[in-house]
């Protein structure tokens, strides 16, 4: 279902989507996609508490990855009945992982290591390809559809067997009956805005039914009964991806949501948040109903106003207080990010997510609306426990898949310097292996671009929140790299880079404009070292074979914006706007940032002899 913009570019699920499916027998199904990558796992907590059973989707060649195991047990955990779904049987090398069992018993490995009840344990698996339209849950079935590719066999196992296992494995919604009268109760999973018709809420009903001009209130998850009321102004559902009005629906029925309904309802109180309850004005419930809490954000950013040299002349929207204003509208409708003003800099604004991604996402959707602003450093969240007093921060597990020709590489890049803890080593038959660690969160910043470089782009990372762990203090040195600053504006030229790239990596392209300060590089050596990128060939009627030969670099090394946050020092910014994403040094003067860096360098020997 997935359908936005970066969402078809990047292939993930960034939100969550739902559809309503009416089938056989007036049955209606609602059908919930939700993300699965790690920084978006404040997604699932809430839709996992709306549905009443999961469908777990594998990758027949890949298997349970780890972005599956949180999700699972988080389903587990609420007593979620699965149905298990192995896709892409239909490719050649899933033939011989499933022909073997191997599959399946890593799947079934998985739900024992997670503590599942006997209930949960009888699953049905399913074997399926989404993409031929076909499923069964007769391995030889699926076996004798991937090898022959017979057109009857597909015709007899359409994708319906999995609605069917659906209506007859997963409980019907429960309806809680203490309410009094059974009067309408709705969590809110979803909260958004709409400039036509207000504030909207996404949720399930649990009890009662709603209509339009029917009045609500708003009970906060403590308790509290907020005394302003709303009229419904329309009641929505999704049919595929398109979100029509329940009162349009084919089978002509009124305009009433009832309980086990997912739908949207339009021109809620404005004080509605994510995990709060919607009631009825006239007959309100007491108590609001449980949904899950939200996890805590596990690193923050500083957005800003662009204070460059080229501040202005790309981007439409510059100035600080509309940059603040388009983050505090974002959670609206993101609840898993959280803004706030910065203490120290009233013209910075401070956003907290789950990981790089999301916040490279937030930053990708702002540069294509126009905005041009400045990203701080990712910093770690820490907290203190309040029983022992322990410096606490949140740790990952890592599943690393990759060509056993380069799991020591792999292990080595984790275990130095990135105090990451080898938990598991498995290798298969077709060289491949899958490594498993456990670190802290700070040390998987940057990591991606660098085991693309350490493995060939052969290595498939994922990584998932593990729980809030004991400091494991600083990590070791080498992780910064040295950085080809410019020491000159202008553009950039041939015969200037042809000699800075025998220095290390180049970011920028001949006639790209540079400035004092910007990063346009990185250095083969540790340390800082500034070039001028804008020199010019001398003019002159001396000809030599030297003079005259013709010069080539190497193609400059592009970065997402993400990577960039991962890859970005303390001490650097990334300038975002909508035509470029520049990396350079937040002071642009050289004599301040050498004065700094030795005024960094006493205190940090202070520290090291007080401790001593």
């Amino acid at each position: 279902m997935d359908h936005g913009e970066l969402e078809m570019e990047r292939g993930i699920t960034i939100t969550s989507k739902v559809t309503r499916l009416d089938y056989i027998n007036n049955q209606t199904l609602n059908i919930v996609d939700t993300p699965g990558h790690a920084d978006f796992a404040g997604e699932v907590d809430r839709i996992l508490g709306m549905v009443d059973g999961v469908c777990l989707m594998v990758d027949a060649r890949e298997g349970p990855m780890a972005q599956t195991k949180y999700v699972l047990s988080r389903a587990l955990k609420m007593n979620l009945n699965p149905i298990c779904i192995l896709n892409k049987c239909d490719m050649p090398d899933a033939l011989s992982r499933l022909e073997s069992g191997e599959v399946e018993n890593e799947l079934f490995d998985l739900f024992v290591s997670l503590g599942a009840d006997d209930e949960q344990m009888e699953y049905p698996t399913f074997y399926a390809s989404a993409k031929a339209k076909w499923a069964t849950q007769c391995l030889d079935t699926a076996l004798g559809i991937a090898r022959d590719c017979r057109e009857d066999f597909v015709e007899e196992n359409k994708m319906s067997s999995i609605l069917d296992s659906i209506i007859d494995y997963i409980p019907a919604p429960v309806v809680i009956e203490d309410h009094e009268s059974r009067t309408f109760a709705m969590a809110a999973a979803t909260v958004g805005y709409d400039k036509f018709l207000g504030r909207m809420c996404t949720g399930r009903i649990f009890s009662g039914s709603v209509r339009i001009n029917d009045s609500l209130k708003v009970v906060a998850r403590d308790g509290s009964i907020n005394e302003n009321s709303n009229n419904v102004v329309e009641i929505f559902v999704n049919r595929g991806v398109d979100r029509v009005p329940l009162s349009s629906t084919s089978d002509g029925s009124d305009a009433v949501a009832k309980a086990g309904d997912i739908v949207t309802l339009a021109s809620v109180p404005d004080t509605i948040q994510v995990g709060d309850t919607l009631t009825s004005s006239e007959n309100p419930i007491n108590q609001p109903l449980d949904t899950p809490p939200l996890n805590p954000p596990t690193l923050s950013v500083d957005f800003g106003a662009n204070n460059g040299p080229l501040a202005g002349k790309e981007g439409s929207i510059v100035t600080a207080s509309r940059i603040r204003s388009r983050l505090f509208d974002e959670t609206d409708n993101n609840v898993t990010l959280t803004v706030s003003k910065s203490e120290s800099d009233s013209d910075k604004t401070v956003v907290f997510g789950r990981g790089e991604l999301q916040i490279g996402i937030l930053v990708e959707q702002m540069r294509r609306e126009g905005y041009e602003f400045i990203v701080s450093p990712p910093r770690i969240m820490t907290f203190i426990c309040k029983e022992t007093g322990d410096k606490l921060e949140p740790f990952e597990e890592v599943t690393i898949d990759v060509d056993s020709v380069y799991s020591g590489t792999c292990v080595n890049a984790l275990t130095g310097n990135r105090k990451g803890v080898l938990m598991s080593m498995t290798d298969s038959d077709d060289g491949k292996s899958r490594l498993v660690f456990e670190m802290p969160s700070r040390g998987l910043l940057g990591f991606g671009s660098e085991i693309a470089t350490l493995t060939k782009g052969s290595a498939i990372v994922n990584h998932c929140f593990v729980e809030n762990r004991k400091y494991a203090g600083l990590l070791g040195d080498g992780l910064d790299k040295g950085k080809l600053v410019s020491n000159d504006s202008g553009k950039a030229t041939l015969y200037a880079l042809s000699s800075i790239a025998e220095r290390g990596t180049l970011f920028v392209a001949p006639g790209d404009i540079v400035y004092p300060g910007m990063v346009i590089g990185e250095s083969s050596r540790p340390g800082d070292l500034e070039v001028n990128p804008v020199r010019a060939k001398a003019t002159s009627n001396v000809r030599t074979v030297n003079k005259d030969a013709k010069l080539f670099i190497p193609p400059p090394r592009f970065f997402s914006v993400e990577e960039y946050i991962g890859y970005m020092s303390e001490d650097e910014i990334i300038e975002v706007t909508p035509l470029s994403v520049r990396l350079r040094k937040a002071e642009l003067d050289s004599g301040a940032r050498a004065r700094a860096a030795r005024s960094r360098k006493k205190q940090l020997d202070a520290a090291k002899r007080k401790k001593a």
